[in-house]
């Protein structure tokens, strides 16, 4: 198990993260049913979402269901294009989850996010410390996508995307940029980002008005998509899991 893992043995937490731990439900979701009076905790009800859990000892009810420590799961899909990543969808569309029907893995949350048009390399877990590390700019591991834009940029515009914009109040720049390929009217480009913002490859390139065709993730830090089929998903090694972090 890596480092900041789930194993809870001994530890006193609030009971929402104590949940979240045993993967039943987000943090934030384990909260709500809290104040709801939807758990029970070694038979009363408490309605505080920090009050003092010992995750090892701890009877925890929700919703008159006993939970227990979950079983670890890392998980990588290649996220199909037109997926929204989130649980449900307000507006009805299909979600990242149909790719997990029938697999009965529990709770298990996105790592970071591509959004509705992007496709590739999704990372899930019912880790959460361990989702934290990957996701922090300072700890996380750099991303690497593959990106067709609707012209052929040359070296100068490329080292303009690596110096970045101003954007919102934000600067938003690229690690890398460098051609894969090129074709009469587009190009493919390699984008390599530390850190991530909300839709940042599309709003960087915008500012240079490139528009973008397609956006594949590819890799996130040493993992790379490799092979893995379009809507498939599969569990990370432990070589993996302790890779990323």
């Amino acid at each position: 198990m890596p480092s900041g893992g789930i194993r809870i043995a001994g530890a006193r937490h609030g009971l929402a993260r104590i949940i979240s731990k045993r993967g039943v439900c987000s943090r934030s979701e384990a909260e709500r049913r809290i104040r709801e009076g939807r758990v029970q905790l070694d038979g009363r009800v408490i309605r505080n979402p920090e009050h003092p859990t010992d995750g090892a000892s701890a009877v925890i009810l929700v919703d008159g269901i006993e939970t227990a420590a979950a079983t670890p799961r890392y998980l990588m899909l290649n996220k199909p294009r037109g997926l929204v990543t989130t649980l449900s969808d307000e507006k009805g569309r299909d979600t990242v989850y149909r790719c997990f029907d029938g697999a009965n893995l529990g709770w298990i949350a996105p790592v970071g996010r591509l959004d509705k048009a992007s496709e590739g390399l999704l990372l899930f877990s019912n880790d959460p410390a361990w989702a934290a590390r990957i996701t922090d700019p300072s700890t996380g591991p750099s991303k690497c996508y593959h990106v067709q834009v609707d012209c052929i940029p040359d070296a100068s515009l490329l080292a303009r995307i690596v110096q970045g914009i101003k954007s919102d109040g934000e600067h938003l720049s690229a690690a890398d940029a460098s051609l894969l390929r090129v074709g009469d009217k587009n190009a493919w480009l390699e984008i390599m980002l530390d850190e991530g913002r909300n839709r940042q490859i599309r709003r960087l390139l915008a500012a240079f008005d490139i528009g973008v065709l397609r956006l594949l993730r590819v890799a996130i830090g040493s993992l790379q998509l490799g092979e893995l089929a379009k809507g498939k998903w599969r569990p990370l090694t432990a070589v993996e899991i302790e890779s990323l972090l």
